[in-house]
């Protein structure tokens, strides 16, 4: 892997002509959140990405078959400067989603941070309808919080209770507000947040004007259909920009990381 802005030493290729493999360190390093400012910490929100040339997030359904073993890193490190994963329940339920794990390469670091040993998996839905007996329900390292509306089926919320996981009202209705979702995990601690999507849902972030910062991966890779892109949903009346924070490649793949303008 080389980093292609902002320039550095490493953006040169050894000397053999073969990139290095960063270290999960060098990584950490070049993904760290910002530091927080004096006074009572905001939340910042941060989401996860990959998309092929021609715009799919998605291949049959999966976001794998357009990753690589780089991607995963990258997955696995923003996992691990997290204090939580938010991810919509479709996304949950395609890609299967399990407990995060802790991991010894970030222990150290995360104690540092006051950061329990794996980050809490936050999922939205409106409508609860999800398997709780799955592990990511009932065997979490920290329990699973599941962000509903006001106005969610008294059965499925006892159900979702009573299989460990926490219960977050974060809308009036049926559905998650996402603003006070952001608010909401902020006031259980969470500031470093980390949305993974599904395109609906990190559409929803956009919308409400909450995202900080994204994290895509352009694979080049060429699908055609009509996959997803990377975020659905309504338009927003004036597009929002954003500004270039890093770039870095490897084998075809670029990584950027792009935050508020």
């Amino acid at each position: 892997m080389r980093r292609l802005f902002p320039v550095t030493d490493q953006t040169v290729p050894t000397a053999s002509g073969d990139e290095r493999e960063w270290s999960l360190d060098e990584l950490a390093e070049a993904y760290a959140y910002p530091p927080p400012a004096p006074g009572e910490p905001r939340p910042w929100l941060r989401a996860n990405m990959v998309s092929t040339l021609d715009g799919a997030a998605q291949h049959d359904g999966r976001s794998q078959p357009i990753s690589t073993a780089a991607d995963m890193r990258i997955f696995g490190t923003l996992r691990g400067l997290a204090d939580v994963v938010v991810a919509g329940a479709e996304t949950v339920r395609q890609e299967q989603y399990r407990p995060a794990r802790a991991r010894a390469e970030f222990a150290a670091r995360r104690e540092a941070a006051g950061q329990p040993p794996a980050p809490a998996i936050a999922v939205v839905t409106a409508s609860l309808d999800l398997d709780f007996s799955l592990p990511l329900f009932t065997s979490p390292l920290v329990p699973t919080l599941v962000l509903t509306g006001a106005a969610a089926a008294p059965d499925r919320v006892a159900a979702a209770e009573k299989a460990g996981a926490r219960v977050v009202i974060a809308g009036d209705g049926m559905g998650v507000d996402p603003a006070r979702a952001v608010r909401a995990l902020a006031g259980l601690g969470h500031t470093r947040l980390l949305t993974e999507g599904g395109p609906r849902l990190l559409g929803q972030f956009i919308a409400a004007g909450v995202l900080d910062e994204l994290c895509l991966t352009v694979s080049p890779m060429l699908t055609a259909g009509d996959a997803q892109r990377v975020a659905g949903g309504p338009s927003v009346p004036v597009p929002q920009r954003f500004a270039l924070m890093s770039l870095l490649e490897e084998d075809g793949f670029l990584f950027g990381r792009y935050g508020r303008a």
